[in-house]
């Protein structure tokens, strides 16, 4: 998704223009990811903001929420959204996922404190 989002509108509130935006912003990055990919493969998002697609600036993913909300106290007229969507290799899990038997092992390992100790 490459676009420039107008925030002027004779009739909508600035707010809801914003609203919208982020609704966009939400669904693209779903249907993305909600598209196959081979096991063992991930999707991961190159994305840019900036007031036009000359100054726009490589963020995280995470941050695109932080930038709207930025050009929102900022009152800007408009803004651009680059959000190209690329798979990468799955990283492997640095941890251990707890899973029920663990749990009872640990609950085993401390003893109940009760009223009479």
């Amino acid at each position: 998704m490459k676009k420039t989002f107008t925030l002027t509108h004779p009739k909508t509130k600035y707010a809801r223009l914003i609203d919208a935006v982020r609704n966009e912003v939400k669904r693209y990055l779903k249907r993305e990811r909600g598209k196959s990919i081979a096991e063992g493969y991930v999707w991961n998002f190159a994305c840019k903001f900036g007031p036009t697609a000359a100054q726009a600036k490589v963020i995280n993913e995470a941050d695109l929420s932080k930038a709207i909300t930025a050009a929102e106290t900022e009152q800007c007229e408009s803004f651009y959204i680059e959000i190209l969507a690329k798979k990468c290799a799955k990283a492997e899990q640095s941890y251990v996922k707890p899973n029920k038997a663990m749990a009872e092992q640990h609950e085993e390992a401390e003893p109940e404190k009760t009223a009479d100790s």
